[in-house]
């Protein structure tokens, strides 16, 4: 379920948590919301999203393998 999980939605949100479940529970929600959703389960995928696409937001869990959030949001702020 990795990537981009619908087009429709205006506005485009990013999706960052390892917990599978979790991650499908939100991006499920935010579909029947007919938001425009990427997902991905770790900091290094997320990062490549991050700044190969334009989000309006992130939502990004905090223990994450490879990079964890804290990580993410330094990297974005440089």
């Amino acid at each position: 379920m990795e990537g981009s999980l619908n087009m429709q939605g205006n506005q485009r949100i990013l999706i960052i948590e390892d917990e599978k479940n979790l991650n499908d529970i939100i991006v499920k929600r935010l579909i029947l919301e007919k938001y425009g959703v990427d997902t991905c389960f770790n900091g290094n995928d997320a990062l490549d999203y991050i700044f190969s696409v334009e989000y309006d937001v992130i939502v990004s869990d905090i223990m994450l393998p490879g990079i964890d959030g804290f990580e993410i949001l330094r990297r974005i702020r440089e």
